[in-house]
């Protein structure tokens, strides 16, 4: 079913033909792909292309992350390939996977989670921002490849109204277990939102992956 694909893609940043890295940015329910671009200024990394797809309706997938896999489907399954699409323009467009960063908030976050999960290899980075694996708990994952390395980043309001913290738990232990280098932030107190500890975090991480290229 097309139902994400035909969405726009919006930019910012570098353009892509000339960056010498890319983020793939992946907006939450509700919001917008023009929402989610608005964290590339306060990242302010020069030479990256930011590219930002959009979800049909604002919506990757209509239930819980929680959910068994099954009732969010045949929505999950495009909303993973419209991730695949971008991170394919990217690559199409001569920039390694090993240069290219996936940055999501809730939704986004799972959607990029499950993504990199699915999908393991080496990544200039991962960031989900508010969000955990798609499934319920205890849900078996056969092995996928290996994420040799990435650098990934977890951040998270405890307690969190939507994302239970074992989850963000759960979500590093298997990151962990596909080779990535897991780093996990819980604030206590937070709130379901982006905060200036994880865009400072961020930065750090796409300015450490400058100057390798």
């Amino acid at each position: 079913m097309r139902l994400h694909r035909g969405q726009p893609v919006l930019t910012a940043g570098e353009d892509l033909g000339a960056a010498r890295a890319a983020v793939v940015m992946v907006h939450g329910r509700g919001a917008t792909a023009g929402s989610i671009l608005t964290l590339a200024p306060r990242l302010d990394i020069p030479g990256v292309a930011f590219l930002a797809p959009q979800a049909a309706g604002g919506t990757w997938y209509p239930g819980r992350f929680l959910d068994p896999v099954e009732a969010n489907e045949p929505w999950l399954s495009s909303a993973l390939g419209a991730v695949g699409d971008v991170v394919a323009r990217v690559e199409g467009a001569g920039i390694a996977a090993e240069a290219t960063a996936l940055l999501g908030f809730s939704q986004g976050a799972c959607l990029v989670l499950e993504f990199v999960a699915r999908n393991a290899r080496r990544y200039g980075g991962v960031a989900g921002l508010s969000g955990g694996l798609i499934g319920p708990d205890g849900r078996a994952r056969p092995p996928t490849g290996s994420l040799a390395g990435t650098p990934v980043f977890l951040g998270c309001a405890d307690p969190d109204p939507h994302i239970p913290a074992q989850r963000v738990r759960d979500a590093a232990d298997e990151l962990r277990r596909l080779g990535g280098e897991v780093t996990v932030r819980l604030y206590p107190g937070g709130e379901h939102a982006v905060n200036s500890d994880e865009v400072e975090t961020v930065a750090g991480m796409l300015g450490n992956l400058m100057p390798t290229l």
